[in-house]
């Protein structure tokens, strides 16, 4: 399969990211390994100024969007936590101004997060679909710029952090990667393939958010009526046409977790690399935990995408119950 993009690409994503993003941890933790059976490195995207993978992406997309356009509209999207965090840090950076929708009860820390760094909320919706089509509205009547939740730019600049992750550890046997619009799956098939490696790429997602997993057995597009998981950066009801092409031919499966099972995985990350993880953070390694039996003795990638958790949501899990949206 072709790659999306270069390597020479990709290179020069890097060099701009890494102006504002270092390179980030990844280790493999011995009491991880002890508790699932398998060697088990763990990408650290919790530690990036956002806390987050997709600060990255945020930062081509805004950097290619200012240079190409003399005099640019404010852009808008619609978001969860992460990628609005990503394009209001990424905006401040390129002095664009950026207005973000979020669903109403979305995460007081990110909403929060979201303001400090500048960007202009707005609530509306009940799910993060709602809150999409509603930002493209608002695009429309204010003529402002939409940034969809997946495009290639975002997809090369997340693949900074897969090529660090690939070709920075022993080679993978696999990796598993949480699941949203897919940016930071297609980043790790591109990025594998540009590098000829065999690693697996296993896409995870909530089985209450199941879209994903429904397109990819069915090899195109498949849509659901809700989305309803405390997992919110993969509650994804509409996937994107163009990202599910990518997966279908790259992705060695794509499989769905439990609420119950990623509030075992984020205890489990926490006690054994003292690491806080989103929940959308935590549904890589609880892909790990379903298929743990064969993964026994074998090397495997799982990515902390983030750690944007509040307090009593983390409260809520430490306590050793699962979070209900």
């Amino acid at each position: 399969m072709a790659s999306p993009f270069t390597l020479e690409q990709l290179d020069s994503a890097a060099q701009l990211v890494g102006r504002y993003v270092p390179p980030t941890p990844q280790f493999a933790w011995p009491m991880l390994a002890n508790a699932v059976g398998a060697e088990v490195w763990v990408k650290h995207e919790n530690h990036t100024p956002t806390g987050a993978f997709k600060v990255r992406g945020g930062l081509v997309f805004a950097d290619r969007y200012a240079r190409e356009n003399t005099n640019p509209t404010g852009l808008i999207s619609a978001t969860r936590g992460n990628h609005g965090q990503s394009l209001a840090f990424a905006g401040s950076a390129f002095g664009l101004e950026v207005t973000i929708v979020v669903p109403f009860g979305n995460s007081p820390d990110k909403n929060a997060a979201m303001r400090a760094f500048g960007a202009t909320l707005i609530e509306h919706g009940h799910d993060f679909q709602a809150a999409r089509e509603y930002a493209m509205q608002l695009a429309d009547s204010q003529g402002l710029h939409m940034v969809p939740s997946y495009h290639p730019d975002l997809v090369i600049g997340v693949a900074t952090y897969a090529r660090e992750f690939l070709a920075g550890t022993p080679e993978l046997d696999t990796v598993y990667v949480p699941v949203g619009l897919g940016s930071g799956i297609c980043a790790h098939i591109a990025v594998r393939d540009l590098l000829g490696l065999r690693t697996e790429i296993v896409g995870v997602v909530a089985e209450n958010a199941a879209a994903t997993a429904l397109s990819f057995a069915a090899g195109h597009a498949v849509s659901t009526d809700t989305a309803d998981t405390f997992m919110d950066g993969v509650a994804c009801r509409v996937p994107d046409p163009a990202a599910i092409e990518i997966i279908c031919k790259g992705a060695a499966r794509v499989i769905t977790v439990s609420e119950d099972l990623c509030a075992d995985a984020l205890r489990l990350m926490y006690s054994t690399t003292h690491n806080v993880a989103e929940p959308a953070g935590g549904v890589s390694l609880a892909g790990l935990l379903a298929e743990r039996h064969q993964q026994q003795g074998r090397r495997v990638g799982v990515t902390l995408t983030g750690g944007n958790l509040d307090a009593s949501l983390l409260a809520t899990i430490l306590a050793g119950h699962t979070p209900r949206p």
